[in-house]
């Protein structure tokens, strides 16, 4: 956001939504009295006018056409392709991780506990008789936090 409002108080982007507005308001009304005469004039006044407050987007300073042309295109690669087909892959993509199979497995091994009587969780995950602990002699001073 801070850098939006940064950008607002560059003098270039002043001066594009000023002429912008301008060109908006500005309206020009022909005299003449033929109507073939009346369309070229609006015309050609309408391409140097719009020549002349051109401002570039920062691919092509010299061809108008050209700078528009790239403008476009890359915002439709990194817009179209990238975000919106990109973000829908990424979002339908299959689970790598198996975290869907994980879950299910977990699901059906609580119901087999619960249908066996059993507790959801052993509190004797590992068996007691197959962990052998050090006896009080080879403990000695040691300090033991629990």
């Amino acid at each position: 956001m801070a850098s939006l409002i940064r950008l607002r108080q560059l003098p270039v982007v002043q001066k594009c939504v000023w002429n912008h507005l301008n060109r908006a308001s500005t309206r020009t009304i022909s005299t003449s009295k033929k109507n073939s005469d009346s369309a070229a004039t609006a015309s050609a006044e309408a391409k140097t006018e719009e020549d002349k407050n051109w401002v570039s987007y920062g691919f092509d300073y010299s061809s108008k056409e050209e700078d528009t042309n790239v403008h476009n295109a890359s915002f439709f690669f990194s817009v179209t392709l990238c975000l919106v087909f990109g973000g829908f892959a990424w979002s339908y993509a299959p689970d790598t991780l198996n975290r869907d199979w994980t879950q299910r497995e977990a699901f059906l091994e609580l119901r087999r506990r619960e249908k066996a009587g059993l507790p959801p969780i052993d509190p004797n995950y590992v068996n007691p008789k197959s962990v052998k602990l050090p006896s009080e002699s080879q403990l000695c001073d040691v300090e033991i936090i629990i």
